[in-house]
């Protein structure tokens, strides 16, 4: 059994323990699995599921910070007597990614405000992004490459 099916079950245990079959009881229980296992990792030997949990959570951490500062910008602007926003699209070449790699990139870019992922071009080594603040367009880009493009590759490699 995988590392992360033994962690599930914890949660899911921690839940029936506490009688209580919710979210936040689960995640706690999630939580509390996942440091039982990384405290009995010894018995496991070195296993790649602690390091991967871990870019997945700065990766959540990561797009919920992207996510929060840009529906603030989105919402100043929308909420602003003269708006500022200059809309655009823009060409983001990828580097070399899975498909799962480009779906996911492509659907975080699209979750936050003011970004929308278009379509990938047919070799799928381009992603064409409809921005709402594109005052310019290397700036989008290198945001988009240096951010969240990299924090995907790390997050599933």
């Amino acid at each position: 059994m995988s590392l992360f099916a033994v962690n599930l079950l914890l949660a899911a245990a921690w839940c029936a323990l506490l009688g209580a079959f919710s979210l936040g009881a689960f995640v706690t229980g999630f939580v509390l699995a996942y440091g039982a296992l990384l405290v009995a990792q010894p018995l496991f030997g070195p296993a790649p599921y602690f390091s991967r949990v871990l870019r997945l959570a700065r990766l959540s951490v990561y797009f919920l910070r992207e996510l929060v500062l840009s529906s603030v910008k989105v919402a100043i602007d929308v909420l602003s007597p003269r708006p500022s926003f200059r809309p655009g699209i823009v060409a983001m070449p990828l580097v070399e990614m899975s498909d799962a790699e480009r779906v996911t990139l492509a659907s975080l870019i699209t979750l936050t405000p003011g970004t929308l992922s278009l379509d990938f071009s047919p070799d799928r080594q381009t992603l064409y992004v409809h921005g709402m603040f594109v005052d310019d367009a290397d700036a989008l880009r290198r945001e988009l490459k240096d951010g969240m493009e990299c924090q995907v590759l790390r997050a599933l490699a």
